[in-house]
């Protein structure tokens, strides 16, 4: 198995791409235990760090992975790349906060998980880069959730260029949150989790949500759904906690 998915006391499921061998690249196999280690996380679970061994994160496609599509028909290209977005549509639909640890190489679809990712968290060793255009495809599974991530602007001249850059770039653009040095990583993502933690399932989850609810829409589109939502939240059982809490000075119950 390439992948490994532990739950932990505080229901944070940590999903370990486990193939430093080869550089935890991606084959068919791959992608189908990752696919199916995402859809088997427990609904009620608060988090998901998705994080590999050795030291490269994802380099992308596994050489000999490359080397059999070359040689694959058209509707077999289709059907591989269709495994390959369910993949990445399994990890972008998850409810709760999805983090990457990035400690090193993340290239062509490893960038893109790191893309997809709601927060990421990267090593100064990190590096990054979308070459498929220098393989003479192109970066188009990944790059929905690459523009949503960083915008059209970097996104074009990143997947035009095939550029390498570092984890102070990638935190400039917004493909990153922080960066650390390797020996604080674990411990800042610890503190991400922490945080994410001292917030109610609900209303992290609902957080999460209402980005998408209300991204790229008019004002005048999302300003009744917005007010829906907060007053919602006012009255549910996590909102009527966390307020009690906050007045009466302790922490909440969850």
């Amino acid at each position: 198995m390439s992948i490994r998915s532990e739950t932990d006391a505080h229901h944070v499921v940590r999903m370990t791409i486990d193939r430093p061998d080869r550089k935890n690249a991606f084959d068919a196999e791959l992608v189908a235990e990752l696919t199916a280690a995402t859809g088997s996380i427990d609904p009620a679970a608060r988090a998901v760090v998705l994080q590999s061994e050795g030291d490269a994160f994802c380099a992308g496609a596994d050489i000999d992975w490359m080397r059999g599509m070359a040689d694959y028909t058209f509707d077999e290209n289709l059907a591989d790349s269709r495994g390959l977005a369910r993949m990445f549509r399994a990890l972008y639909d998850l409810p709760m906060p999805l983090v990457a640890r990035i400690q090193g190489a993340a290239i062509g679809g490893g960038a893109g998980l790191v893309a997809v990712a709601d927060v990421a968290i990267a090593s100064t060793s990190a590096t990054f880069a979308f070459t498929e255009t220098r393989l003479g495809i192109l970066p188009a599974v990944v790059s929905p959730y690459v523009v949503r991530k960083i915008g059209p602007a970097h996104a074009t001249a990143l997947f035009v260029t095939g550029l390498r850059f570092d984890a102070l770039r990638a935190l400039e653009i917004g493909l990153v949150e922080a960066v650390e040095e390797p020996p604080d990583l674990d411990a800042r993502v610890e503190a991400l989790v922490a945080a994410i933690l001292a917030g109610g399932r609900q209303a992290v989850n609902a957080a999460k949500r209402l980005v998408r609810e209300v991204e790229g829409r008019k004002l005048d589109d999302v300003t009744e759904l917005t007010v829906e939502r907060i007053a919602r939240a006012r009255v549910g059982d996590e909102g009527q906690e966390g307020m009690r809490a906050f007045l009466e000075k302790r922490e909440p119950t969850w």
